[in-house]
Parts: C-alpha cells; sequence; structure tokens
C-alpha cells in the first residue's frame, strides 16, 4: 500500500514538474527544405500548440507521427491541434512550411511584430508569389489574421491558455527578428528566432531581453531557453550574417550569468536550434557546446518528430 502511494506521490510530483511539451517539426536552419525551423509548443499532455515558426510543417508533422509523438493523422494536427502561429522574421526558412500548407489548413491566427506581418503582406501573400490567405488586401482569402503586436506588450493567444510577450532581436542590421516569451499560469518557456550576438551586430537586444528574463531565471519559473547556434566557431565574425556560434553563445550567456549569478544557470535547459546542416557542421557546434560548457547548462539538441518536456 505504501509502495503504491510512493509511486502516485512521485509521478504527481513528475507531472507537475512538468509545463510545456514542445515537438521539433524541423531543426535545421537551411539547405533541408524537410527540416526547417518548426516548434510546437503546448501546455503538457495539451493538443493546443503555438507553432514557433514555420519552415516546415507537414513533412515534421509525418516525422512526428512515425515517431508516435501524435496518435492521429497529419490532417487533424495541423487543422485542429495548431491553434495559432509565431513567426520570428520573415526569412523563407522559417516560414515556407506555413505559405506551402495554407490552402490545406484552417482558420487560424498568425503573431508577429509589426516588421514582419508586413514582409507576410508584401511579399509572400501577394497574389504573385502567392494566393492572399491572410483577411487583409486584395483578393484576400480570409483564412489567416496576422497580429501584429509591438515588442514587450503582454497579449494573450486564444486557445492555448498562453500569454506572452514580443522582444526584438538583431539579425542583420537591416532584417529585424524576435523572440517570444511564452507564460503558461507562471511558468515560462522562450524561444529566439535569428539572431546576432550584441557586440558583433552593435546591439543591445540580446541585453535587453537578458535583463527582462533574469528574474525568472532566479526564480526557476523559466524552463528553457530555445535558440540559434548556427554555425561552428571557425565561422568568421564578419560571415555570421547575424547568427551565433558556440562561443557567441557562451559570451551572451556570460551576461545573464552576471545578472541571475552563475549557480542559477548550472542544469538550466538551452535548446540548440538552427544549425546549418552543411557538411559536418551540426555535430561540430554539439562537440564544441559540450567541450566549453562553462555555466554547466543542460544543453538539449532536438530531434525532428521527438516530443521534448520542460
Amino acid at each position: 500500500m505504501k509502495k503504491s502511494i510512493y509511486i502516485f506521490l512521485f509521478i504527481s510530483f513528475f507531472a507537475k514538474s512538468q509545463s510545456f511539451d514542445v515537438v521539433p517539426l524541423g531543426i535545421f536552419g537551411g539547405e533541408k527544405e524537410e527540416n526547417l525551423s518548426s516548434y510546437l509548443v503546448s501546455a503538457t499532455g495539451k493538443n493546443q500548440f503555438l507553432c514557433l515558426d514555420a519552415g516546415t510543417i507537414n513533412a515534421g508533422i509525418n516525422k512526428a507521427i512515425e515517431n508516435k509523438t501524435f496518435n492521429t493523422d497529419e490532417n487533424t494536427v495541423l487543422k485542429e491541434y495548431i491553434k495559432a502561429y509565431f513567426v520570428s522574421h520573415g526569412h523563407l526558412d522559417h516560414v515556407s512550411g506555413l505559405i506551402i500548407n495554407s490552402p490545406a489548413d484552417s482558420k487560424k491566427n498568425i503573431y508577429a511584430i509589426p516588421f514582419v506581418k508586413n514582409i507576410l503582406l508584401n511579399q509572400y501573400f501577394t497574389n504573385e508569389v502567392w494566393a492572399n490567405f491572410s483577411d487583409e488586401g486584395a483578393g484576400a482569402i480570409g483564412k489567416y489574421h496576422i497580429n501584429a503586436v509591438e515588442p514587450q506588450k503582454i497579449f494573450e493567444i486564444p486557445e492555448t491558455n498562453f500569454k506572452a510577450q514580443f522582444f526584438e532581436l538583431s539579425h542583420t542590421k537591416t532584417h529585424e527578428s524576435s523572440a517570444i516569451l511564452i507564460n503558461h499560469q507562471g511558468q515560462y518557456l522562450l524561444y529566439l528566432g535569428d539572431t546576432g550576438a550584441d557586440r558583433v551586430e552593435q546591439s543591445n537586444k540580446l541585453e535587453n531581453l537578458w535583463k527582462n528574463i533574469a528574474p525568472l531565471v532566479r526564480n526557476k519559473s523559466l524552463k528553457a531557453i530555445l535558440i540559434e547556434v548556427s554555425f561552428p566557431n571557425a565561422q568568421k565574425e564578419n560571415l555570421l550574417f547575424g547568427h551565433l556560434t558556440p562561443n557567441l553563445l557562451n559570451e551572451e550567456l556570460n551576461k545573464l550569468a552576471f545578472l541571475v549569478g552563475k549557480e542559477h544557470l548550472k542544469g538550466f535547459n538551452v535548446v540548440i536550434t538552427h544549425r546549418k546542416p552543411t557538411g559536418k557542421n551540426p555535430e561540430i557546434i554539439a562537440d564544441e557546446l559540450k567541450a566549453n560548457n562553462p555555466f554547466q547548462v543542460n544543453w538539449v539538441f532536438p530531434e525532428q518528430g521527438v516530443k521534448l518536456s520542460f
């Protein structure tokens, strides 16, 4: 009897400690069109997903079904499980899945900073590049409502029980990117689109983000950060084009450690996204991060279609 109670309490504690399910639909930052940046996030045990970027959709859903992450068909995941999209920036490896799958999709919201909304409306949903599946402009089909949300404004995402907040990122000086901080009942998840390091980009946008999330790291309510590392350390800084290397990520984490105390980063979940798949780059990046982990964070290297829980 006591053993059963202990098992029940352990399972209950473990369940309560998990706040978010994350399903990678695509993990790479280029070339592999069937596996480009896209992550579904939901409150644990709920099929009410916000899609964080949308480079790959259909192929990622099918991979998740193959891995038994979803026990249903691709049509159900696309039309019913995915409740809304967040688009961090306008590059094709972050939006192509959304655009190509739009004829098969259901009516839903897209959330983006104003700069990105303008790209979606003026560059993609134009009736020349692609039919206008938005609800604005000439020939609007009305499937997607693109919500332009100002950075740092807190807003709600219907059907997900999420509140969220955007932060600007510098992905080269001419192209704005963004991060989203998701809040579910006082537990948080942070996802960054493409970003360069502040020093290289001559920016303070990551510094601003670190200052805003520092209290959440200290009180352990931030469950994980999903952040890009596109190139190995050998990549020259003038050829990064608004991306990070392992050394530059550690340079940025050093700023966060200064704000929160190094001890608060030990064991903290850092999910590495957007590795460029050229040659052995993904393996080299992983090896370099494992070999140099001064803050003892928990590096997580996602696999397409395999669920993560935080």
